[in-house]
């Protein structure tokens, strides 16, 4: 039995009424959701909420669940809507308050000059589309399939969006793209 047949057990088992098995759920997947927030540019404290909010959209709609299609597409799904729908807000909230300090560049005042950028700052550079494909295939392990399905696209989409990514990060940063095995993207 592979770790996916034994979280889709967990989930059927969750969908019966079995707290042990939410439990197991929730403390197997949480890291790798809350990873999933975090490179998406959500703060820490964000990123709990999110994580926090998408197990309650998952407790909400664990009937909709089928066991014969594989949970991480489906979880990352509801993840997904949630980010979303957090941007959504977040935005709104933005554009009726005022802006207080435009002038102070964040991103900026952490780049070192020749130091090696970070994940973030890498990821950064990619539009939103492209950097969630990243990381859930990168970051989360997920497949093409997998992928295509959390996002609602087609595996070429997927394959797409992460080739477009892979050819601006070798733009972006051309002394890493140089440093990386052949074969393997930057």
């Amino acid at each position: 039995m592979g770790p996916d047949s034994d979280l889709a057990e967990l989930m059927a088992n969750y969908q019966q009424g079995d707290s042990a098995a939410a439990a197991v759920l929730v403390r197997r997947l949480s890291p790798q959701l809350h990873r999933f927030f975090l490179m998406q540019y959500v703060s820490r404290t964000h990123a709990d909420d999110l994580l926090q909010e998408t197990w309650m959209r998952i407790h909400q709609a664990r009937h909709t669940y089928r066991r014969s299609e594989p949970l991480l597409p489906w979880l990352y799904a509801i993840a997904r809507h949630v980010r979303i729908d957090h941007y959504r807000k977040q935005h709104r909230t933005q554009s009726r308050e005022e802006r207080i300090d435009e002038g102070f560049d964040i991103a900026a005042a952490s780049d070192a000059p020749g130091r090696t950028p970070d994940i973030e700052s890498l990821l950064g550079a990619l539009p939103e589309s492209q950097r969630e494909v990243l990381v859930m295939l990168k970051v989360s392990g997920m497949s093409l399939e997998e992928v295509a399905r959390a996002t609602s696209s087609s595996v070429g989409s997927v394959k797409q969006k992460a080739h477009r990514a892979y050819e601006t990060l070798r733009k972006l940063y051309p002394a890493m793209a140089a440093d990386a095995p052949k074969g393997e993207p930057a």
